[in-house]
């Protein structure tokens, strides 16, 4: 492909025309939030924000594999004393467009500077939303679990007679449980939380999240060999750990700058990255 392993300077909706249908395994990116970076993608008006990325969603779905996902990290923001409705809206109008809204993470950032405002809290969280073409998609669980947790030491010592059995849930739900699967497990699924720490340095570049944060879901939703793009890849965090985790990467910015800087950065790769669930201690480990 020739676009494999390489960063490519342009606007991502016409970048992507020359890519072949189908042939993007994941999709990660965090667009420009509404009237945010101004100064290099020109501040997009919240009122315009789903008109100006609907066309990019189009290019995104053709791109995709049909066992692919699409994950995008976004976050609402205060207009006029209220938090605007543009992620919603957009969600609305990409399943109008064919997607499906499968799942929704949440980023929290634990180490978060404090603040003060006079009518709401800091923000200290993100969304990371989940799109997929299909009900069937690739995921691999087991690559992202986790340490069981203190809670198991008390927990599971004790079980009763309905800890031992599918106890099914009370609200009808159908998501029952036995407690007892639990006994004697190092590792256990984590939750659609993920406690992460921001990126300290800036790298020249507003809005830099951890490696470890497209790290967890290139390893939830991919192979090595895949291939994951980032349609606005800023500084290459992405593309970074793409190569750590060995899979290949396509990085599209519309800024000459973060090109060169994602350049420098991935030529700067000798190591790969130690296992994701073993690096993140601070996962939500209480059993549901």
């Amino acid at each position: 492909m020739e676009f494999l392993n390489k960063f490519i300077l342009g606007d991502c909706e016409k970048v992507l025309e020359g890519l072949p249908d189908e042939s993007v395994d994941l999709i990660f990116t965090s667009p420009p939030y509404a009237d945010q970076r101004k100064s290099i993608y020109g501040g997009i008006k919240p009122d315009k924000y789903v008109e100006w990325f609907l066309p990019k969603a189009k290019q995104f779905k053709r791109v995709l594999k049909p066992g692919g996902s699409f994950i995008l990290n976004i976050k609402e923001r205060v207009v006029n004393g209220e938090r605007h409705t543009y992620v919603i809206d957009l969600i609305l109008k990409m399943r109008q467009q064919g997607w499906l809204w499968t799942e929704e993470y949440v980023w929290h950032k634990k180490n978060s500077y404090p603040g003060k405002w006079p009518n709401r809290f800091r923000d200290n969280w993100e969304r990371l939303i989940q799109f997929n073409k299909q009900k069937k998609f690739k995921m691999f669980q087991e690559t992202v679990m986790v340490p069981v947790g203190d809670w198991a030491k008390n927990r599971l010592a004790n079980l009763s007679e309905t800890d031992k059995i599918r106890d099914e849930s009370k609200v009808g739900s159908g998501f029952g449980k036995n407690v007892s699967n639990w006994k004697n497990r190092k590792m256990v699924y984590p939750t659609n939380v993920l406690h992460m720490a921001t990126e300290c340095a800036n790298r020249k570049h507003s809005a830099v999240f951890p490696v470890t944060l497209p790290a967890w879901f290139i390893k939830l939703f991919t192979e090595q060999g895949d291939v994951v793009l980032d349609p606005f890849v800023g500084s290459g965090t992405t593309a970074v750990a793409a190569i750590e985790l060995g899979r290949n990467y396509i990085g599209i910015d519309i800024n000459a700058e973060y090109i060169e800087i994602s350049r420098k950065r991935t030529s700067q790769i000798q190591i790969r990255l130690p296992n994701v669930a073993e690096s993140q201690t601070e996962f939500e480990t209480i059993l549901n």
